[in-house]
């Protein structure tokens, strides 16, 4: 995993994991590889992991089973699909549309397939 020095890990662990979730690589009800397995295979420290599993938890995108591990909630696919539609409207699209207007792009355009 390639990280962003402009964005915190743990963020960009919880990002990795909801875009798997999203591309159904991981279904509803999966077991999610534990923290030290997820730290070992990205090169990241466990408490890291665990920091962005408990975000997750908190989101309610995942749950934990105590002594069984960690489980991809029923709904997660909706939940991560309505946050990140949300975050993508407040946060990102303005700024497009910002950079466009600057550069005299009409939307057409920037729909126009090639």
């Amino acid at each position: 995993m390639d990280f962003n020095s402009n964005r915190p890990i743990y963020l960009q662990i919880c990002d990795e994991i909801c875009e798997k979730i999203l591309s159904e690589a991981y279904a509803p009800e999966d077991r999610i590889p534990s923290v030290r397995e997820y730290g070992a295979g990205i090169g990241v420290n466990p408490n890291t992991v665990m920091r962005s599993y408990e975000k997750l938890t908190l989101d309610e995108i995942i749950y934990n089973k105590r002594g069984i591990g960690y489980f991809v909630s029923a709904d997660a696919k909706e939940k991560v699909h309505q946050q990140q539609k949300k975050d993508f409207l407040e946060n990102e699209l303005p700024l497009i549309i910002k950079k466009m207007k600057l550069l005299g792009i009409d939307p057409a355009e920037a729909l126009k397939e090639e």
